[in-house]
């Protein structure tokens, strides 16, 4: 009895190169590229825990964004963290994309860039106010991480003068495309002003629970973060968290009171 021949195996298709951008990039190609080692000499600076992502320490498979500061150390630790509030005007971005535009960090000078500072979260464009600015990588889950629970202050206005159970809804959680927001405090300032401390913070959170609540957003600024306020900083200005301020916030995240901190900085 005659086999049947066997079927021909098809042949795999090729994938399509990739279009536009080469982000995200593996960590190990990327440093190849900025010739800083060989793909292989580049996974042992990283096993040897001396290549540093936005502050942390990197892990081998890591990729990269095109915003991420990515750098090479010698040595486990910076040699001087620093902490700035900076009050980041509308208009302008939190992180460096690729579109070109001017960023807070292109607000820094040259010596505070020489330490690679790096924003910790977000504020989008269209809003103002207090943003982050540190080399302390330590603090960005402890900060960013919801289950944390640290709170943020947003001074809003709104449109529309606010209906009389807006206070009570916001307060109470707001469904937002499916999610509900958790328990937030709210104080009304004025017929369409509030003050709205959050505990976390989704993508454009506080623009989208006035949305669902039949509103718009005109203006928003984030006036503190746990205990850091903005203080009297101008915009596009920034001033040292250092003191008492410092140990405060660090303790508050967990980190004890580390507070090596470089030179003085004037504030601008």
């Amino acid at each position: 009895m005659k086999r049947p021949s066997p079927k021909k195996r098809a042949r795999p298709v090729p994938t399509p190169a990739p279009t536009g951008s080469l982000y995200p990039m593996r960590l190990n190609k990327y440093l190849a590229l900025k010739g800083h080692a060989t793909r292989r000499d580049a996974d042992l600076l990283i096993e040897k825990k001396k290549v540093y992502v936005n502050g942390t320490v990197a892990q081998l498979g890591d990729k990269v964004r095109e915003m991420d500061t990515v750098e090479v150390r010698g040595h486990g630790r910076p040699k001087a963290y620093i902490y700035l509030a900076f009050n980041k005007p509308a208009g302008m971005d939190t992180h460096r994309e690729a579109t070109g535009e001017k960023n807070v960090l292109d607000s820094l000078p040259a010596d505070l860039k020489r330490l690679s500072p790096f924003p910790v979260g977000r504020l989008d464009k269209a809003s103002h106010g207090l943003l982050l600015i540190t080399n302390d990588g330590r603090i960005t889950d402890r900060l960013l991480n919801p289950k944390h629970a640290h709170e943020k202050t947003y001074e809003v206005r709104t449109k529309l003068p606010l209906r009389t159970s807006f206070k009570e809804k916001m307060e109470a959680g707001v469904s937002i495309e499916g999610y509900v927001t958790k328990p937030a405090n709210v104080e009304v300032l004025g017929e369409n002003r509030f003050r709205i401390t959050l505990t976390e913070g989704k993508t454009h959170q506080i623009r989208r629970m006035v949305v669902a609540l039949f509103n718009e957003v005109t203006d928003l600024k984030r006036i503190g973060i746990m205990n850091i306020k903005m203080g009297p900083v101008k915009s596009g200005g920034y001033r040292q968290i250092e003191g008492k301020e410092l140990t405060t916030f660090l303790r508050l995240l967990g980190l004890g009171a580390d507070t090596t901190s470089a030179t003085e900085i004037q504030p601008n």
